[in-house]
């Protein structure tokens, strides 16, 4: 029996509901359909209240904790977040700048974001890639941007960006194979998808 990846999708988006949580959403569907995982999502739109004043790890609420944990345990990583003002919102980088520095080495990430329109589609590149280079963990070759018109009632529905989400995996699935899922520790639950 093979033992399931620990999968966390983090989504940056500060509003419900949230074409950034929908895209992380798919693309922890994806994963699914190529290797057994057990998935946890976080959400900065329920973090935000508790995680806005705090400066120090040590002020964090049990909830914030509990998801900053699910990350640096994870496996693999699914991040996502809409584009603002040219750049993942400020609520997503203050949430990763309690992630332990050395929790995220040589960990899958596969980087995603929403915007607007295709202006931003860079954001991946220029913003997403050079925060997880920092943590040296291992961005996924492909990066999935979607637009607002790339999405009906919050759910993607172009056909071009479905085959680019599952693209992204195939070309990913490489790399989540020599993902080793690590030890069990004991891991609060969170937000199971």
């Amino acid at each position: 029996m093979t033992t399931p990846l620990r999968v966390v999708a983090v989504s940056g988006g500060i509003q419900r509901p949230s074409k950034s949580a929908a895209l992380a959403a798919h693309l922890l569907d994806l994963i699914a359909d190529e290797v057994p995982s057990q998935q946890t999502v976080v959400e900065m739109a329920a973090l935000a209240p508790q995680l806005a004043g705090a400066v120090w790890r040590s002020q964090l609420p049990s909830a914030v904790e509990q998801a900053l944990l699910a990350v640096e345990q994870a496996d693999v990583l699914v991040v996502a977040t809409p584009v603002f003002r040219g750049s993942y919102t400020g609520l997503f980088k203050h949430f990763f700048d309690f992630i332990d520095q050395d929790a995220l080495i040589d960990k899958p990430v596969l980087l995603a974001a929403t915007g607007g329109s295709e202006r931003h589609a860079l954001v991946i590149d220029h913003q997403l890639r050079p925060l997880f280079s920092f943590f040296q963990a291992r961005s996924l070759p492909l990066g999935v941007y979607a637009t607002d018109k790339d999405f009906v009632d919050h759910r993607l529905h172009n056909p071009d960006l479905l085959a680019r989400a599952r693209l992204a995996v195939q070309r990913a699935k490489p790399l989540l194979a020599l993902a080793t899922p690590a030890p069990t520790l004991a891991v609060p639950a969170f937000t199971q998808a």
